[in-house]
């Protein structure tokens, strides 16, 4: 067994209750220990979106205890991957981390009909940065 810690990836978006929150779900849901994930908000909301719960339910993963997180240096700092949706320019920026910016929909103000896609897209960019980041070992 290596004795390196697992990669940490922070998911960012403006107000944390949606993009982030789902992509935090999945990265947590498929990748188990093999990663630290973290979630927060440039001007975090005060619940996660209801649209975006109800549409992880429906494919087993729950997040409604969860709340939008306010996004710190720290955190940044504290993370190898960061990856921002639609955050724009509030996300700090520091040498020797690895940024990528997904271009996804906003659920906010969406029914659970516009959330699935979103969610779907989600889960596909997911399932490829854990085949990047942290592959399952194989026997």
């Amino acid at each position: 067994m290596p004795d390196t810690a697992p990669p940490t990836v922070l998911f960012v978006c403006v107000h944390n209750a949606g993009r982030s929150q789902m992509a935090a779900a999945f990265l947590t849901h498929l990748a188990g220990d093999r990663v630290q994930v973290r979630s927060a908000g440039s001007a975090p909301a005060d619940t996660v979106n209801p649209a975006v719960v109800e549409a992880l339910a429906e494919v087993g993963i729950d997040i409604s205890a969860e709340v939008p997180k306010v996004l710190t240096v720290e955190t940044v700092q504290a993370s190898d991957v960061v990856i921002t949706m639609g955050c724009g320019d509030t996300c700090p920026v520091f040498p020797g981390k690895r940024y990528l910016d997904w271009q996804l929909t906003d659920p906010a103000g969406q029914g659970i009909d516009a959330v699935r896609p979103i969610r779907d897209e989600i889960e596909y960019r997911i399932r490829g940065l854990i085949e990047e980041i942290a592959p399952a070992v194989q026997p």
